[in-house]
């Protein structure tokens, strides 16, 4: 019994150690959305659904982003803000943006309100 409660607390302390790391590498960013998917820098006219983004010209690395997978989550108040988190694939480049990322309309909207049209992030790459 003893063991079990000692496995127990060990994988508590694990997950809160590795939640930490994990927080602790996300990037701060900005994010804006647009809604025109097809054609994509990345994949041409392959749709690749609808959670996906474009990257800034400093994340680019001359489409060595592509098909990478990020966290992304609002940061800044609760309006716009949603408190939720969305998983983008890296489709398209957006130079000039205004923004690090370029989301989708519907994960921008999974994040925060859409008629902010611009709000604070942190993103990790996955």
């Amino acid at each position: 019994m003893a063991f079990k409660k000692s496995l127990t607390v060990i994988n508590i302390v694990g997950l809160l150690v590795i939640s930490l790391f994990s927080v602790a590498l996300a990037t701060p960013g900005t994010a804006t959305f647009y809604a025109t998917y097809v054609p994509s820098a990345c994949y041409g006219s392959k749709d690749s659904g609808v959670y996906i983004a474009g990257a800034s010209d400093p994340l680019w690395a001359n489409g060595g982003i592509c098909g990478n997978l990020f966290n992304v989550t609002c940061t800044g108040p609760t309006n716009p803000c949603t408190g939720q988190g969305v998983v983008v694939t890296i489709v398209d480049h957006c130079p000039g943006c205004g923004g690090t990322l370029d989301l989708s309309k519907e994960a921008f909207a999974a994040i925060a309100n859409p008629v902010t049209g611009i709000i604070k992030i942190e993103y990790q790459k996955f």
